[in-house]
């Protein structure tokens, strides 16, 4: 198949716009080009998210998608992906959000870092990564898809942002030095009820390996995480639906809670 060229990734990022700002979903990319080049995903991605800053969102972060091998296996897919994090798309512990607003929403909890320092390049050590971390957290993503039903590849995940809805941020901790994050143990609870557990080592090893990771991909695109930015380290556990009428809230050992609740 031919390289698509940029007019077609300009017209594909429009029509994903389309598609979130109409709420009506549009066929999955590979249903048509079954070939689709991961880094030519990651152009429709930087498309779409420019059209955004261009319409005055900010880019505030990153989020690591896929790191654990439980999402890997229900989404069918055998490596991480990333997405970028907008200002308009956080919200604080304790928000609520209207599931019409949404599509075919899940949720997600996770380990989170807000930088203090910048971190780049091709071989970051995981010391160099920890030194970078100014805060810890835990987070609840809110992952949606602009495309028809959830049988998508990893192509079309990574040119609809990583399947990035929302993200909604528990309160921020510094990261000390004995503190754990491959041992931290991460409960989900939906309306009262535990429904989901897992561990910081489910993603990678370890949370700060995804920033190593991370690191490494923006580098081979001429970026790399900035000091201030947020960044979400992926999902604990699989994925789970999200309905209207739930509080779903994420809570672990030594790391503030974070709820959301949908209407």
């Amino acid at each position: 198949m031919d390289e698509p060229d940029d007019r077609w990734i300009a017209a594909t990022a429009a029509a994903l716009l389309a598609a979130e700002y109409e709420n009506v979903p549009v066929e999955p990319l590979t249903r048509h080009r079954p070939g689709l080049q991961l880094e030519t995903a990651y152009r429709i991605q930087a498309a779409t998210v420019a059209r955004h800053v261009t319409a005055g969102a900010r880019v505030v972060g990153h989020k690591a998608g896929a790191t654990s091998k439980a999402i890997q296996e229900q989404a069918g897919v055998h490596e991480p992906d990333s997405g970028v994090l907008l200002d308009d798309m956080v919200l604080a512990s304790g928000s609520t959000v209207h599931r019409s607003v949404l599509m075919q929403p899940r949720v997600e909890a996770e380990l989170a870092f807000r930088l203090g320092g910048d971190l780049s390049g091709p071989d970051v050590a995981v010391e160099e990564a920890r030194a970078a971390v100014k805060e810890v957290f835990l987070a609840l993503e809110v992952i949606d898809t602009r495309f028809t039903d959830w049988e998508i590849t990893i192509a079309d995940s990574i040119a609809d942002n990583a399947s990035c809805g929302r993200v909604v941020t528990g309160p921020m901790v510094p990261l000390d030095a004995d503190m754990d994050l491959a041992a931290e143990p991460v409960v989900v609870s939906v309306n009262g009820t535990a429904v989901a557990t897992g561990e910081g080592r489910a993603v990678l090893g370890d949370p700060l390996l995804v920033l190593v990771w991370l690191a490494g991909r923006l580098h081979s695109f001429g970026d790399g995480l900035r000091a201030g930015q947020l960044v979400l380290a992926g999902a604990v556990h699989a994925s789970l639906p999200l309905e209207a009428g739930s509080t779903v809230r994420a809570q672990s050992l030594h790391l503030p809670p974070v709820e959301l609740r949908v209407r």
